[in-house]
């Protein structure tokens, strides 16, 4: 299968996929609670959810607990190392067993979670197995859940649920000591970046050695004693004396430029454990209701991404997560606002890579309880974590629409928990913005983010066309039939006002079915209609920014610019010109892709099958 090393940011060179056939056995009601009681009578392949195609399931009943359980072969190590074993993500609360013995437990379906299995290796014996339970309730609605649906059929904007696990499984060998995290901090000013490692094991005689590459070349190196198991360095690279190294190392999209990085830890001088990570110089901040990236006004294009896959539901491979990102560089967006769904950290690897800024959003709760803000607080925790050291990530996104914090506009404790949560965001990053509840209803942001689905770009004109419009539609407008700011003195800090959902346009030419915010009966109107939308948000100046909705079709929505297979609803090189704001002819040669002429020749295709 197409998956590679789960784990971008801190890699190591061997390592074991777990990913496969894995029995498996539904427990609808939670009835058993050790494997020894279960019957394991189906296959399933691991890491599709039961509810896709690929797992080789389907299956749409509710269930509340499933089982899986395989056999491994431990790779060959030295005495003193340690075996770990990792889940990417296990949708809702995942126990694992190793040789029938309890190891660990896990709650949050969208974070990673990992578990020291040496001591549960029988005499060090070759084989072992692993059990894994995952409890998920179907209908529970004060756990996170995203988009996953809690009826029996799926309605309005929700999808397919996934149960279990739904990511990589994976296992590497380690040294006693041995590095457990990262984090990268760049400061443009001060042309430095700021490491912070956290070792596991003992420390006593050793060192750290920290090696930085840009395009294969040696920028910088730095070598220091451990004093712990916490390290904090700040290296400071090349000034720009050569090749111009400030302007070629700092990323953006259009320019995604990755400083590599190679760390060794040493003890009694001798290597003991080395790791590939990587990083960017790239800052990102708000001046005079702009957003600026790398100290330059950047207009923001996102699309509205929910990363659904017709037939593996919300996981995807290598090549899947690669061509996504590609596809949405072509539409003309240089962003993608991840709706619902911490991703795969291997989507935001690519990202990085290839140049895509993202907004990551956490997946909601639907209702208020302590128990959604235990584990809203959680698994935002755990997200933030893993991919604040990501130069993609431009923004956070906890609440969505108020969704999981009703009544804000009554009651005192959802009010609370939308600030507690970005001030949270703030205290564990505070180099990017923090939108405290997209859409309306906002108390605290860095950026007011409202949503629009008005079909008519005169409309659009006329409530964004410049400043003072701008400031009473956020006063008196009520585009989803919701209070915009619920603190108007957030106007008094000039903050950037972005246009976060809009659009929606339904195009699906084979089907009744499905539903957009306006529909076009053709490609051509589809494409027109788009273009028309996109000419007003260009020209509504005071805005800093848009997210159009959507990239892909998904299941019963069919306001994707793409269908759910990935091909072009309309002309691409013509929304990619509207995405951009190109209007007249030198424009659009200039901006000419020597791609366009593939990716028009598959919108043809797809264009007579239709």
């Amino acid at each position: 299968m197409d998956f590679d090393y789960p784990r971008p940011l801190l890699q190591r060179p061997d390592w074991q996929s777990l990913n496969g056939s894995w029995q498996f056995a539904f427990d609808p009601e939670q009835q058993h609670t050790h494997p020894s009681q279960v019957d394991f009578d189906r296959e399933i392949l691991v890491p599709y959810c039961p509810e896709s195609q690929k797992s080789g399931l389907h299956a749409t009943d509710h269930c509340k607990a499933v089982w899986y359980r395989q056999t491994f072969t431990v790779p060959e190590k030295a005495a003193t190392e340690r075996t770990i074993l990792h889940f990417a993500a296990v949708d809702h609360q995942a126990r694992i067993w190793v040789n029938g013995i309890f190891a660990t437990e896990h709650k949050g379906g969208h974070t990673p979670f990992s578990v020291d299995i040496t001591l549960h290796l029988q005499n060090n014996s070759e084989t072992f197995e692993i059990a894994v339970q995952a409890i998920d309730h179907p209908t529970r609605l004060d756990q996170p859940r995203g988009k996953q649906e809690w009826l029996t059929e799926l309605h309005a904007i929700w999808y397919p649920r996934t149960t279990g696990i739904w990511q990589t499984v994976w296992l590497e060998t380690v040294p006693q000591t041995h590095i457990r995290d990262l984090l990268f901090t760049p400061d443009l000013k001060s042309w430095s970046i700021l490491l912070d490692a956290e070792l596991d094991g003992p420390t006593d005689n050793t060192s750290l050695r920290i090696d930085f590459y840009a395009n294969g070349r040696q920028i910088a190196s730095d070598t220091c004693l451990l004093l712990g198991n916490h390290l904090q360095r700040r290296i400071t690279l090349p000034d720009g004396s050569w090749d111009d190294v400030r302007n070629h190392l700092t990323w953006s999209p259009e320019h995604p430029q990755l400083i590599d990085v190679e760390l060794t830890v040493l003890q009694a001088g001798q290597p003991t454990d080395t790791v590939q990570s990587y990083t960017a110089l790239r800052e990102v901040r708000l001046e005079e209701g702009r957003f600026l990236l790398n100290d330059r006004a950047c207009n923001l294009r996102l699309v509205l991404d929910q990363g659904y896959w017709p037939e593996s539901l919300m996981t995807a491979t290598e090549t899947e997560l690669r061509r996504d990102i590609l596809l949405t560089k072509r539409l003309g967006f240089n962003g993608v606002r991840k709706h619902q769904k911490i991703e795969s950290a291997r989507y935001l690897y690519w990202a990085d890579r290839l140049g895509l800024m993202v907004w990551e959003e956490m997946p909601s709760a639907y209702a208020l309880s302590d128990h959604s803000i235990q584990m809203l607080t959680q698994e935002w925790m755990e997200a933030l974590k893993r991919d604040r050291g990501h130069p993609c990530i431009v923004a956070w996104v906890p609440i969505n629409e108020s969704w999981g914090v009703p009544d804000l506009t009554l009651s005192e404790k959802p009010r609370q928990l939308v600030s507690a949560l970005y001030h949270l965001t703030r205290s564990l990053d505070s180099t990017r913005p923090v939108i405290g509840n997209d859409g309306w209803e906002i108390t605290v942001s860095d950026i007011l983010a409202v949503h629009d689905y008005t079909s008519d770009p005169e409309v659009i004109r006329e409530r964004y066309g410049n400043a003072q419009r701008v400031l009473d539609t956020l006063k008196h407008e009520r585009p989803g039939g919701r209070v915009l700011l619920l603190d108007k003195t957030l106007l008094d800090h000039n903050l950037p006002v972005m246009l976060t959902e809009f659009g929606g346009i339904a195009f699906a030419p084979k089907t009744t079915d499905g539903w957009g915010y306006s529909r076009a009966d053709s490609s051509e109107n589809f494409t027109r209609h788009y273009t028309s939308l996109l000419r007003a948000v260009h020209d509504c100046k005071p805005l800093s920014g848009f997210c159009y909705t959507q990239l892909t079709d998904t299941f019963q929505e069919k306001n994707g610019l793409l269908f759910e297979d990935r091909t072009f609803k309309g002309d691409p090189l013509q929304i990619a010109q509207a995405t951009r704001g190109i209007r007249n002819a030198h424009q659009a040669e200039m901006d000419r892709n020597p791609d366009d002429l593939g990716y028009n020749h598959l919108w043809r295709a797809k264009q007579k099958s239709v």
